[in-house]
């Protein structure tokens, strides 16, 4: 049976549980220096990233990026992150999301029973993670599937993550087709090498096409989700979709 879910939860999952979100949260405001030299949106911008609990969070926890936060409450809820797990993270870099993968799958600890595999792909260099594996390519490259596919321990994945971004232009409707055309490719690939009951996650934005995707992933998936974690900011349009129970190839 088809289900389609709106998940907004109101309150941090996964850190909030060590208290480090919290703690952040108290932290003094710190003003943006030399204001004058930016524009105003950079100010606010910055000033916002600066104060921003996550990212002091982050720090402390020693996460490349905030967005490691949206990967712990979203699998915090939904439990599809699992020892022994292969897990392929699209546009990974800083490396947030591979560091959580690689944590819950075991993969960062190779010695341990049942450790997982994390292959990581971006256009963007970043510094190796235990226990990932880095391609430094273009995901659109039409070689970049096939190098994924050869890195794989197995011939199927378990699980699917997309935070694809493409560079902006300032042009609202462009940049929304762009962010969606990723993710219609990632839904495509997701679905060649995913295993039955595998699970995808992947960035959206609201804009009027996610509904679309929606329909493509419910063709393929048990159970589709909409979901916008406590640490993906208020304003912003950005959502995920977790599909989980793949259904397998169709013919």
């Amino acid at each position: 049976m088809k289900k389609t879910r709106s998940d907004r939860p109101t309150k941090p999952a996964g850190a909030a549980k060590t208290g480090s979100v919290g703690s952040a949260q108290r932290q003094l405001k710190v003003k943006v220096k030399f204001a004058h030299k930016r524009s105003t949106s950079s100010n606010q911008w910055l000033e916002r990233h600066l104060n921003d609990p996550y990212v002091a969070a982050a720090r402390t926890a020693g996460y490349r990026s905030r967005a490691a936060f949206k990967l712990i409450e979203i699998d915090d809820k939904y439990h599809f992150l699992k020892p022994g797990q292969i897990v392929l993270d699209l546009g990974a870099a800083p490396g947030g999301w591979s560091q959580i993968a690689a944590a819950r799958t075991r993969a960062d600890k190779p010695a341990a029973s049942n450790p997982g595999q994390i292959v990581a792909i971006d256009y963007l260099a970043f510094d190796p993670i235990a226990g990932v594996e880095i391609v430094q390519l273009d995901f659109m490259d039409e070689t970049a599937p096939g190098k994924l596919k050869s890195l794989m321990r197995s011939a199927q994945a378990d699980v699917v993550l997309s935070d694809l971004a493409a560079p902006t232009t300032g042009h609202t409707r462009t940049d929304h087709l762009r962010i969606m055309g990723l993710a219609e490719a990632a839904i495509a690939f997701a679905c060649e090498v995913l295993k039955p009951g595998g699970a995808f996650l992947s960035k959206v934005f609201q804009g009027g096409t996610e509904g679309d995707l929606l329909r493509i992933l419910k063709q393929h998936f048990a159970v589709v989700r909409h979901i916008k974690p406590p640490a993906s900011r208020a304003e912003s349009a950005e959502l995920y979709v977790l599909a989980t129970g793949f259904r397998g190839p169709t013919t």
